[in-house]
């Protein structure tokens, strides 16, 4: 059922054209296509660089976010293994023996028992071992630690999901700013043909002067928003290079073009099942909650008994050539009885740290909901108004042929070639804003089923 849900959604979905698709996972920025020092990047390139090693910086600190859970685990870990050491000490010293309560008098005639003693020395070489036989705490410990490498794993692919989403918001957002640009120099070359004939029909004595002054004016307004979209194309290009962690003095060439990609609308369960499966977040929050519980019952056994074995094993003497092997070993056994009622607070707060775990979880259940039916239905009008602004745009195409030949026939004015030119121009600005929308809703819809990664592979 899971890989059934999974290549629907791919296929409905998450469908990319050929130049998007491409391994998204490389850990290395790989060099881009460099010409004319002129950056031309694909969105499966842009997301390769965000994602490598000089990338977005925080992909870096996300991945040593579980360097760190990994050494904090191998710490609890040592709790369970042997501690070996060895020592060598060699001393000389003298010694008070009525430090030590000895100053009683000897019953012997002519002898007494010295107050200082030495100095002497004592020559010790030794290796001494333990070893935990039984601490549940500990191993609960160790468990909760390796549940926290598994979270901060999670917590490292969203990281890089949300790097994918800031990146392909960017690019798409780069997409439409190009696609502005595109369409404001498609309608100033409009207005230049309208002033051009204008100006033509003036000579023959076919039209007024307030017709050609009425053409310039259009164009002026044309020229205007060429700049305006320039502007706004070398904003979106910059954000671009941020997002990626690129160098801000590069110039881009986007690869792509905003399009209309043949899209099945999915079923609700669907895709929340696969967003269930698939949402890096969840996995974390899950692993969050497992942490919590798992400490929780490391300071609920705490009150356990706890037994470790030990020894030791060396020489010891005046010196070397004195020295005589020597030995210790035993069981210890730790019986906790009573701490000022430490360990009582230590579990009422583990236990309610478990239990705001527990919220955030159906916190998180609930938000994930929410996300993927809006995106589900942000998908499907978005759909809907991308289909209709492709028909605005032809329609207006065919007004505006119509009223120039009207015109140029001299049956028509120019008034009636001005209107249908700004038409025609509301009509390409409703067709960008349409695909924009759409392809919105896309990235959207991946990143609240968790698939986002598979938009460029």
């Amino acid at each position: 059922m899971k890989s059934r849900v999974t290549g629907f959604l791919i296929l409905s979905l998450l469908a990319a054209g050929p130049e998007s698709r491409g391994q998204t996972g490389s850990r290395q920025a790989p060099a881009a296509p460099v010409r004319d020092n002129i950056l031309r990047l694909s969105l499966r390139e842009a997301l390769e660089i965000a994602l490598g090693a000089e990338g977005n910086p925080r992909v870096r600190i996300a991945s040593e976010g579980v360097r760190q859970a990994r050494y904090r685990s191998a710490q609890a870990r040592s709790a369970l293994l042997p501690n070996v050491e060895a020592s060598l000490s060699d001393i000389d010293r003298t010694q008070n023996l009525r430090a030590f309560g000895l100053q009683f008098e000897l019953p012997v005639p002519g002898f007494a028992l010295p107050r200082l003693v030495g100095p002497f020395t004592v020559l010790d070489a030794r290796a001494s071992a333990s070893q935990t036989v039984f601490d549940l705490s500990s191993i609960r410990r160790y468990q909760a630690s390796r549940a926290g490498v598994e979270q901060a794993s999670a917590e490292n692919e969203n990281v890089q999901d949300q790097i994918r989403n800031q990146v392909a918001r960017a690019y798409l957002a780069a997409l439409r700013a190009d696609a502005a640009l595109e369409t404001a120099r498609a309608n100033l070359k409009l207005a230049e043909e309208l002033l051009e004939l204008a100006t033509r029909m003036k000579a023959t004595g076919s039209a007024t002067g307030i017709e050609v002054t009425r053409a310039r004016v259009q164009l002026a307004n044309e020229q205007q928003r060429v700049l305006v979209a320039e502007n706004e194309r070398t904003r979106a290009q910059l954000q671009l290079l941020k997002a990626i962690g690129a160098d801000l003095t590069a110039t881009v060439e986007l690869t792509q073009r905003l399009e209309l990609l043949p899209v099945t609308g999915a079923a609700l369960e669907d895709a929340l099942k696969l967003a269930l499966e698939s949402r890096h977040d969840w996995k974390a929050q899950m692993k969050r909650e497992e942490t919590a519980r798992l400490n929780q019952s490391a300071v609920k056994w705490e009150r356990l008994p706890s037994a470790s074995v030990f020894a030791d094993y060396g020489t010891i003497g005046a010196g070397f050539d004195d020295a005589i092997p020597t030995r210790t070993y035993g069981i210890a056994v730790r019986i906790p009885i009573f701490d000022g009622g430490r360990r009582d607070a230590r579990r009422a707060e583990s236990t309610s740290q478990l239990l705001q775990e527990r919220l955030r979880t159906q916190d998180l259940r609930d938000q994930i909901e929410l996300e993927v039916r809006v995106a589900l239905d942000n998908l499907r009008s978005a759909t809907d108004q991308a289909r209709t602004a492709e028909e605005g745009v032809a329609l207006a195409q065919g007004e505006l042929e119509q009223a120039q030949r009207r015109y140029a026939a001299g049956v028509g004015s120019s008034i009636e070639t001005t209107d249908a030119q700004a038409r025609l121009q509301r009509a390409r600005d409703n067709r960008i804003a349409a695909l924009f929308n759409y392809n919105l809703a896309r990235i959207e819809l991946g990143t609240a089923t968790g698939t986002i990664r598979l938009m460029v592979q």
